[in-house]
């Protein structure tokens, strides 16, 4: 890494924050300030603090949420760089999967069909041109065609983001970079999938599983969002089947689903409720369909829901599922992947009337299908009074907008824990050897856990992913052989089986009887970004076999994962689940959770909501520096308001910082004796008292940093900086202008120390001032020590905050008398408690001089003044008629 220009540049004019983003990321690019020394001493583990930088989904725009969480990290990026450590901090792209494949729908006007063959000369209806296009108007191409239109449009939003990140100031190196769609993110992705295949973590399986009609995918339990939707109870009659099989008394079940009747398998109750104790054992038939079906006993069933009596149906929740699986019922599927009723009539209905209803609702949608059924119940009897309105909990996929379906399909698994207890503890006890940052995000992240009820669902029926890299022979009657996957070896990695024979077969042998077919589904995007670690650590070339220059040695177990709140459970589980099967450790000893960015109604702000800001704008309006204090000025874990009356005040500070470095420096240098610091010749009461306030904030910041309390780092310095602005400058600034030592040198010792200490937060004016006298980066300096600051003789902290607070008496009475702040005070008279009164007779030479105290200065000292702190009660000499 070369170093920067170490002539330090001459103090302009008039300094202003105008540019400094296009003058300084341009020299923290040619000069690589934040790139990872990948050789030497400083690329031992110790050395190295690493961070698993979260890879923003490429499908569309950055918003505000970004720039708040991106920020904390970086804050804690560039403190342990000054700290000393060697920090490797890449940035990668999360572009694929179902966000980017939606965007490109929209975008291009073009849908994916697997079944359409390649065309070369393709161009898409549309290109950014209009808003939305309904899925029927979508363009059919095929998969090729589709993944080369997401490849193109991923790496043009990449380019927008990367430009927002580098101006946001953003410590990353860009040299570490990785999309999780490239070469390299496949075959890491691959190849840990064959290890957990290879170990008996990945498992597939013909099961029911939550399935959205819109996207044509199944959907993983981390990706439910529970919404209300509206719906109609409807109370139905089954009827009891008598000896000799006669009909008895009616079973009413109450039902918000009754299109599901001729795919239901019993009917179920409590164990303990005494209404329906004699029921247990026997059977009652369907309404419509008269299909007969067990009454059987359950403990989940509610006996205060309802009629306390359901039927189970294959499947109309996950409810369903859990009793079909623990009870072992029959499979008797009738809705199918489009959302809509099967063709043919059920073999388990016989009866003419039930098929001649089941043929009506054939074909339709779920809801249209409902209509039918409920006027066949009407006809026959068997609804009792009409259907109630009701708001009930539907299962959505997170950016779906119809309620989930649950098919039966065959399906990739990961286990999770949970079904196996042992694993499901092991796993809860992973989160407590992470240090979460608020401590608290321990306890979702163990609550997730533990209400697991199935392993993690990776297969996606999409186009744009990591394809699942194994095969499958086919036998005499060309059926796949599941149980037997062809998998690749590693070092063939990566590999797509839909355009790529295994080993031992040629291409013409693809869906032949006696040859191979390839599995034509995706990793879902967490099956790849659960690889994080592994991606940017170059996991895959420090394999046995492979090349590599033990970066991932360097770098992990990683020192920190920053992410949401909201992905706990996806993004933070996923990744422990992966390292704790792969490696037998967590991930990453840290884990910081950033809170959300919140709209004025204090609703969360993301882009399915249309509350969003974009941060472009509002980063040239008011400076990057601005933007990150903001950012900054909220903890870890809380969620905080947008706000730009926050972010004029960021402003306000960043300006005052080169103002405030203009003025100081421009007393000059202080003589000093050769070869001795600053601190040698800080000798005078109120200077080493500034200096001594001074080490308490570096203590306090350093410790707050240690703690992941930014915020508290950041307020401290900003509260310590306006009082040496307004209290230290101004009581100095006689004595800085006549030459003396001791006031120029405190001012350059503090003026150091303060820019360290905002450096992580202001990242742009403090290089600019720093530039401006000494040599290289602020970001490379050292973090400022308490060492640093110890004089030769200590000063007293509470000399500058009771001589500053004199000072500004001294204003107002001035301001009170409607006077300048140049006129001459002719009689003053202080009190207060003995202590504060000490502190301002050992600076009084300097209070007089600022305060123009030209005449005496009573002291009026006492234990009964304490409350009064310290006054001024002065006589203002008028000004000259």
């Amino acid at each position: 890494m070369t170093e920067l220009d170490p002539t330090p540049s001459p103090i302009p004019d008039r300094p202003s924050l105008d540019g400094l983003e296009e003058k300084w990321g341009q020299v923290w690019r040619d000069q690589g300030t934040y790139a990872y020394e990948r050789t030497g001493e400083r690329a031992t583990r110790s050395r190295v603090f690493s961070i698993d930088t979260p890879p923003p989904t490429a499908s569309g725009s950055l918003h505000m949420g970004h720039v708040f969480s991106y920020t904390h990290t970086d804050c804690m990026a560039r403190y342990k760089r000054m700290q000393g450590f060697n920090v490797f901090y890449p940035i990668g792209w999360d572009d694929n999967g179902l966000p980017t494949e939606k965007r490109v729908q929209n975008y291009y006007g073009v849908r994916g069909d697997a079944h359409l063959p390649y065309d070369e000369g393709f161009e898409p209806p549309f290109a950014g041109t209009t808003k939305s296009i309904k899925a029927a108007d979508q363009v059919p191409i095929s998969r090729r065609n589709f993944i080369e239109l997401c490849d193109e449009l991923t790496v043009r939003d990449e380019e927008a983001f990367e430009s927002l990140f580098r101006r946001l100031g953003f410590s990353l190196d860009w040299d570490i970079s990785y999309r999780t769609i490239d070469e390299h993110s496949r075959a890491t992705a691959q190849q840990a999938f064959l290890r957990n295949l290879a170990r008996g973590e990945a498992y597939t399986a013909e099961a029911p599983g939550l399935w959205d009609v819109t996207f044509q995918t199944a959907v993983a339990q981390a990706e439910l969002e529970a919404r209300d939707y509206p719906g109609a109870y409807h109370r139905v009659a089954f009827h009891r089947v008598g000896e000799g099989g006669s009909a008895g008394e009616p079973v009413y079940i109450e039902t918000t689903r009754p299109e599901l009747l001729p795919a239901c398998v019993a009917l179920i109750a409590h164990p303990d409720d005494e209404r329906y104790q004699d029921l247990f054992g026997s059977s009652v038939t369907s309404p419509i369909f008269g299909v007969e079906v067990p009454v059987v006993a359950h403990p989940s069933a509610e006996m205060d829901k309802g009629a306390g009596i359901a039927m189970c149906c294959t499947f109309g929740d996950l409810t369903d599922v859990i009793w079909w699986r623990e009870l072992q019922l029959p499979t008797r599927s009738v809705v199918t992947r489009a959302g809509r009723i099967q063709g043919d009539v059920p073999e388990w209905i016989t009866g003419e009337g039930g098929s001649a209803v089941f043929t009506e609702m054939a074909g339709k949608t779920v809801h249209s299908a409902r209509e039918v059924v409920v006027e066949a119940l009407r006809a026959s009897g068997d609804l009792d009074g009409e259907p109630v309105k009701t708001q009930r909990k539907a299962n959505f996929y997170e950016r779906g907008e119809k309620p989930l379906e649950i098919v039966t399909s065959r399906q990739w698994y990961i286990r999770n824990g949970g079904r196996e207890r042992e694993l499901n503890e092991a796993l809860q006890a992973r989160g407590d050897e992470i240090d979460f940052h608020p401590a608290f995000m321990r306890s979702r992240y163990k609550n997730w856990v533990a209400g697991l009820n199935g392993d993690w669902l990776i297969s996606r029926q999409r186009f744009f992913g990591v394809p699942i890299p194994v095969w499958y022979r086919l036998d005499a009657d060309g059926q796949p052989d599941y149980e037997d996957p062809i998998a690749p070896g590693e070092d063939a990695l990566p590999v797509d089986p839909e355009s790529q024979a295994p080993d031992g077969f040629e291409e013409s042998q693809r869906g032949q009887p006696g040859g191979f077919v390839g599995d034509p589904d995706v990793m879902d995007t967490w099956a790849t970004s659960s690889l994080t670690p592994q991606i940017a650590g170059d996991w895959r070339g420090s394999t046995p076999g492979t090349e590599g220059d033990g970066l991932f040695e360097q770098v992990f177990p990683m020192d920190m994962r920053p992410q949401g709140h909201d992905i706990i459970r996806t993004w933070l589980f996923a990744t422990v689940v992966r390292a704790h099967f792969e490696h037998g450790c967590t991930p990453w000893t840290n884990a910081a959770i950033s809170g959300w960015i919140l709209d004025p109604d204090r609703k969360k702000m993301s882009k399915s909501k249309g509350n969003v800001v974009t941060p472009e704008d509002v980063v040239k309006e008011h400076s990057a520096d601005a933007v990150r204090y903001w950012a900054a000025s909220s903890r870890l874990g809380t969620d905080a308001a947008y706000d730009t009356g926050q972010m004029k005040v960021g402003r306000r500070l960043a300006i005052k910082l080169l103002n405030a470095s203009k003025f100081a420096l421009g007393f000059g240098e202080p003589d000093l004796e050769p070869r001795q610091g600053l601190a040698s010749v800080v000798t005078e009461p109120l200077d080493r008292a500034m200096i001594a306030a001074l080490l308490e904030v570096v203590r306090d910041a350093t410790s707050s940093f240690e703690s992941w309390d930014y915020t508290r780092s950041l307020d401290l310095t900003e509260t310590f900086f306006w009082t040496f602005c307004d209290d230290y400058i101004e009581l100095v600034k006689e004595r800085a202008h006549a030459g003396d030592a001791s006031a120029r040198a405190a001012l350059r010792l503090a003026l150091s120390v303060i820019l360290r200490l905002f450096a992580p937060f202001l990242p742009y004016a403090t290089e600019e001032v720093w530039s401006w006298w000494q040599e290289g980066s602020v970001h490379r300096a050292t973090w400022p020590t308490v060492e640093e600051l110890a004089l030769r003789e200590t000063g007293e902290a509470k000399v500058l905050a009771a001589v500053g607070e004199a000072l500004s008496h001294v204003r107002k009475a001035k301001s009170d008398a409607k006077v300048g702040m140049r006129s001459e005070i002719t009689s003053a008279t202080l009190v207060a408690p003995p202590g504060p009164a000490d502190h301002v007779r050992q600076a009084e030479a300097d209070l007089r001089a600022a305060g123009r105290l030209t005449g005496a200065l009573n002291y009026v000292v006492g234990e009964e003044v304490e409350l009064r702190d310290v006054e001024l009660i002065p006589f203002v000499k008028p000004p000259k008629a």
